[in-house]
């Protein structure tokens, strides 16, 4: 395992914050078309941008903090 202090640990916090917001974002893409994994557990059959899929949506753009800073030019990952 490798340490969040190492460098190469560093590296790899870095690259999981840039996988956050994408994931997110694709988990409620999918859940909005009903092939998401909470498509079964979902109360509101017929309504697809209740249940999950706004809950993905914020939990995209809370984590999308690591990509402004990319696209700002500030510290990347690598």
């Amino acid at each position: 395992m490798i340490a969040a202090g190492t460098a190469g640990g560093a590296g790899l916090a870095k690259w999981l914050g840039l996988a956050a917001s994408p994931t997110f974002a694709a988990m409620a893409v999918l859940t909005s078309l009903g092939g998401g994994p909470m498509v079964l557990c979902s109360g509101t059959a017929g309504f697809p941008l209740g249940g999950m899929v706004p809950m993905y949506l914020l939990m995209s753009v809370f984590h999308a903090a690591p990509w402004l800073k990319v696209i700002a030019g500030q510290s990347g990952p690598g």
